[in-house]
């Protein structure tokens, strides 16, 4: 089977605003990233920002707004200590069809001809992100941000049997707290609370009859990050983080149609929102500033998809209940961010993101096509002040 990876433009807009004695600073931001499947390799989404989409999600070293709650909480501690940080956006994602060409090879040993297109997808993506002001050396902050994402439908009569339907929705919740240890130095520690939705639909026709496949179901699970951030002389910043993985393990509700009999049972499976380990390094000079991050994502966990039921299917139905083999490999991303400030209110950016896929082409497959990524970004923000009063 030959695959073809497609491109596609998100546009980003929202707003931003910095609190301090009753003057709120609005800044209109616009961002668009040129990328591969969603944002990156797989169904993880780092750009959940307006300055992260515009960066390509280079912005963990020297993050200096509301995002820095996301992208690296112990970066707030850094920030004016009387002013609170809040900013939102919207994600708009429009995927076109993804190519396939060749054949298809089932269990009974037939080959078919399985060149066919996938339909094209729309996501709506927000984010929300806070920072407090300083208490002390203690911050505070929160994000609410979609981590990851899957959509793919196929009306194509080989590629319904397996994958009609393939949809995961998350939404993560972020609190934080960051102490500031001293003048260089800050630690933060957050929650990860999870919500995720799937849906998977599959039609078409085995041994002789029509069958076909309708699950749903949902989750609530939890995970920690840490992170740090060294402000050094010269301009220089150098941050880590960590974010853990979360297994999100749905559960609800599959009914299956074989011929003319519809049987229901109850069902659940496992999906992983992968660890990561970000390490980050920017440097300021003159109007410019220069990011460059390394990120390891630990898709390993990630070894089968495994849907399991409250009773047995007929034999008719087995090929639903087997344990279909991923087994992803770790994945390495280097991203690239540079701003430029071209005066007090209007700042340019840019960046490249290079990100491995985990998918090794044995087990490649029609819920996830898949490959390494390319990404281009670009945007700015405008900054405008109000006095209130």
């Amino acid at each position: 089977m030959t695959k073809r990876r497609c491109n596609l433009w998100v546009p980003t807009i929202g707003w931003w605003s910095n609190q301090r004695r009753r003057v709120v600073k609005k800044v209109i931001l616009l961002s668009l990233v040129g990328a591969g499947v969603l944002f990156g390799a797989a169904y993880k989404l780092p750009e959940v920002s307006l300055k992260g989409t515009a960066l390509g999600a280079a912005n963990v070293a020297a993050c200096d707004g509301g995002d820095c709650a996301y992208y690296n909480s112990a970066n707030s501690a850094f920030l004016d200590s009387e002013s609170q940080y809040l900013e939102g956006g919207l994600t708009v994602v429009h995927l076109p069809a993804i190519e396939y060409s060749g054949t298809q090879m089932f269990a009974s040993g037939a080959v078919v001809p399985a060149t066919a297109s996938t339909k094209v997808e729309n996501a709506f993506l927000p984010n929300l992100h806070y920072v407090s002001k300083a208490y002390g050396a203690w911050r505070y902050g929160l994000s609410v941000v979609v981590p990851g994402g899957l959509v793919k439908r196929w009306e194509s009569p080989v590629q319904k049997l397996f994958a009609q339907k393939f949809d995961l929705t998350t939404v993560l919740i972020n609190p934080s707290v960051t102490y500031k240890v001293n003048d260089i130095l800050a630690l933060s520690v957050g929650a990860d609370i999870l919500y995720s939705k799937g849906e998977v639909a599959n039609d078409g026709t085995l041994i002789g009859k029509p069958i076909k496949r309708d699950m749903d179901g949902d989750s609530f699970d939890y995970g920690f990050n840490v992170a740090a951030a060294l402000h050094l002389e010269n301009g220089v910043n150098l941050a880590a983080t960590y974010r853990s993985k979360i297994k999100m393990s749905l559960e609800g509700d599959a009914t299956f149609g074989l011929g003319p009999m519809s049987l229901g049972y109850k069902a659940n499976v496992d999906v992983y929102l992968p660890a990561a380990l970000t390490l980050a390094v920017s440097k300021d000079i003159d109007k410019f500033t220069l990011e460059l991050v390394y990120e390891r994502t630990f898709w390993s966990s990630y070894k089968y998809l495994d849907f399991n039921y409250d009773k047995p299917l007929p034999a008719q139905l087995a090929s639903f209940d087997a344990k279909t083999p991923k087994l992803w490999k770790d994945t390495n991303t280097f991203r690239v961010g540079l701003q430029y400030r071209y005066s007090d209110k209007l700042t340019l950016m840019a960046g490249y993101s290079y990100d491995e896929s985990p998918t090794k082409d044995a087990y490649v497959s029609y819920e996830l096509p898949d490959s390494d990524a390319h990404i281009f970004s670009a945007g700015f923000y405008y900054q405008q002040s109000e006095n209130l009063g």
